[in-house]
């Protein structure tokens, strides 16, 4: 395989930092690195492979020479900048909200829909989905396949990581500050997240949903390529540092045994699974998922209340599988097969 010229867009935040250092582990065939972050960055640098990578002015550089740009800076940066890249020759795998539901723009979880990736020639961008949605697919899709799902509830209980580092910073600080009887500074969240859970991730909407749980609907739907599936979920902010849980409730069109699943499970890509009916025989995000890349999936069982239900715990890293590991991988299928 040939080498690539490759760009980082939001290089020292929390998934710029992991996509270089996965870039590392999974020995992506790299010629040249260029990393970018704020304008008050440049001339700072990154690590990668033990070196040290300058950054540069993202406003002034010419990205004709780019093969593949990795965006995780923002949606505003990745409205102005991404197509002015992607007019220069890079294919662009965007890691925000910006270009998800653009009908021209492949949303892809390698797991589930690799072959879309296909279609990154309409507008050079690929788009990463949601952690939360990309973890929900990877488990789901085997079900999918095997039997039909018509309707997916999810309560999801996820991560500080998922807001970024100043979200980290704030949960570290008040729960310093509540171990030792200080007050606390409240700024990130709108209530204390330190030993709390907050039902509410991004904006509200006008039909009640916040806009993180209306990504789920939306990009479920996109990805599946099944604007019938039914979708309800309620996004939840945690006190933990790394990992996303979800608490899942299919309504399959055929009947599924909890077997099965679980044999579906076992061979599905890019699944561990972890159900024994036993204490601590499941997943957690921050025993097993954080700093891992397995989505991770227990307490499987058919439910009770329903003919057709069954029932999935899920974690994943928020940070590896849900957003730079995902991007990585379709950079290696674009590697692979298209570039």
């Amino acid at each position: 395989m040939r080498k690539f010229n490759i760009a980082i867009v939001g290089a020292t935040g929390a998934v710029g930092e992991t996509i270089l250092q996965i870039l590392a582990e999974r020995k992506f065939p790299i010629e040249s690195l260029h990393c970018f972050a704020s304008e008050n960055s440049v001339g700072d640098t990154v690590s990668f492979e033990g070196r040290p990578v300058a950054l540069g002015a993202l406003k002034d550089f010419d990205f004709r020479d780019i093969d593949i740009a990795f965006f995780s800076a923002g949606r505003e940066v990745s409205l102005e900048y991404a197509p002015i890249a992607a007019a220069a020759g890079a294919v662009v795998i965007d890691n925000t909200t910006a270009y998800r539901l653009d009908p021209d723009v492949p949303l892809v979880v390698p797991e589930v829909n690799a072959e879309k990736i296909a279609e990154y020639t309409k507008k050079n961008i690929v788009a990463n989905p949601n952690c939360s949605t990309i973890q929900l697919m990877v488990a789901l899709k085997p079900i999918y396949d095997a039997v039909g799902i018509t309707r997916v509830n999810v309560a999801t209980y996820q991560a500080v990581s998922g807001t970024g580092k100043p979200a980290i910073e704030e949960l570290a600080a008040q729960t310093a500050a509540l171990l030792n009887a200080q007050p606390i500074k409240i700024e990130v969240y709108p209530k204390q997240i330190a030993f709390n859970a907050i039902p509410q991730i991004d904006d509200f909407q006008e039909n009640g949903y916040t806009k993180e749980e209306m990504k789920i609907v939306d990009e479920t739907r996109k990805i599946l390529g099944d604007d019938k599936i039914q979708v309800n979920p309620t996004a939840v902010r945690i006190s933990a540092f790394y990992g996303h849980s979800e608490a899942v409730h299919l309504e399959t069109k055929e009947k599924i045994t909890a077997e099965k699943v679980k044999k579906l499970m076992r061979k599905a890509p890019g699944v561990q699974l972890m159900d024994e009916h036993k204490d601590g025989g499941y997943p957690t995000a921050v025993g097993d998922a954080a700093g891992t890349d397995p989505v991770f999936v227990g307490r499987i069982r058919e439910d009770i209340s329903h003919p057709l239900g069954i029932n999935l715990w899920i974690v994943a890293d928020n940070i590896r599988k849900g957003a730079a590991l995902n991007s990585i991988q379709i950079a290696e299928h674009l590697a692979q097969d298209y570039l």
